[in-house]
């Protein structure tokens, strides 16, 4: 199996990598829109911290990777095994899953279709699970999602929105668990993504070439140090990854426990209405992501520090264009930042 480059070893982009933790702590913030250069290690962050999580435990011959604590209550597979004997089911330890999704990938691709060797072979109809069902519970990337077809934006934005997949085709009819931090990466040069799917990442990070001399070196040095020996570079970056590891599952204990006082929510509040923002999914991924802060740095309250620092990724993808105003929307988030939360 090969290695993947340590978490712990990428050079800056500080914020892209808050952000793909506290979706790691807490999945239910939405997942990241990673916007920027290319080269920049928007994915080699993501399998990086894939590769950083512990197994997680998953129902044995479950094509879905159901939890064995839920037994899949909407999981087909899961039915099948259990049967009418309602006999727990076995479980064994599974890598966190990273699938890619090609921007070229068909809808049959993504969603599951019928499995036409079977059916040809056998006569039976049988479910083919597709890219959704094998991200169950793990990390669904895209790269270049701006340019990513329209037709599959749709279908993303439902499934992300219900967390399970219904496939009603060839006269077939599955429904299964498709819960996954979504990860998009592109670069906005080269078109803008749609409203409806960019409403839907709880998470927006810019990320740029790095223009300090002493960064741009020390990136090349740790990437030919890598590739020209993966298992010692790793090695050496252990400690560090296994930190970072006990950290993440720390912050996923202490979650439920952190206390969001109303001050914080009147403060998430009055940002939202100060930018803005339509709706309230702002205000909820903004509370959100400062608990999750708050968890990851063993904080057992949500203050104005965790709020300062989660508003400018929460918020800057939401925000109208002012034609009055033609400053970027970070600087516009840190603006308000700095009049509601001075100091």
């Amino acid at each position: 199996m090969a290695l993947t480059f340590p978490f712990s070893a990428i050079v800056g982009q500080d914020e892209m990598k808050q952000a793909i933790l506290m979706s790691a702590v807490d999945s239910t913030i939405g997942g990241v829109l990673v916007f920027g250069d290319r080269g920049t290690g928007k994915s080699t962050a993501v399998r990086a911290l894939a590769a950083l999580l512990p197994k997680m435990q998953a129902v044995v011959g479950c094509r879905y990777g159901c939890d064995p604590a839920s037994e899949g209550s909407a999981c087909p597979d899961c039915a099948a095994l259990r049967g009418a004997s309602r006999a727990r089911l076995a479980s064994h330890l599974i890598p966190v899953p990273v699938v890619d999704l090609p921007l070229g990938a068909t809808e049959d691709r993504v969603v599951g279709a019928l499995d036409l060797e079977r059916a040809l072979s056998q006569g039976v109809k049988s479910f083919e699970p597709g890219l959704l069902a094998r991200a169950n519970r793990g990390f669904l990337y895209i790269d270049e999602v701006n340019l990513l077809e329209d037709h599959l934006v749709d279908l993303l934005i439902d499934v992300a929105a219900s967390g399970e997949n219904v496939v009603e085709r060839e006269g077939l009819s599955v429904r299964h668990p498709a819960r996954f931090v979504l990860i998009g990466s592109g670069n906005p040069e080269e078109g803008e993504l749609r409203p409806q799917l960019l409403d839907r990442f709880g998470l927006s990070v810019e990320v740029r070439t790095p223009q300090e001399l002493e960064a741009r070196v020390e990136v090349v040095k740790r990437r030919d140090a890598f590739e020209r020996d993966p298992a010692a570079f790793s090695l050496a970056w252990k400690k560090e990854d296994d930190h970072t590891r006990r950290m993440i599952l720390a912050a996923r204990k202490r979650l439920d426990s952190v206390i969001v006082p109303d001050a914080a929510r009147q403060g998430a509040a009055k940002l939202c209405m100060a930018l803005g923002t339509d709706g309230l999914r702002g205000d909820l991924t903004l509370i959100r992501a400062a608990r999750a802060n708050a968890a990851l740095q063993g904080d057992a309250q949500v203050g104005g520090t965790h709020l300062r620092r989660v508003a400018a990724c929460a918020l800057r993808h939401r925000l109208r264009r002012n034609p009055l105003d033609d400053t970027g929307s970070t600087t516009r988030v840190d603006r308000a930042v700095a009049e509601l939360f001075p100091g």
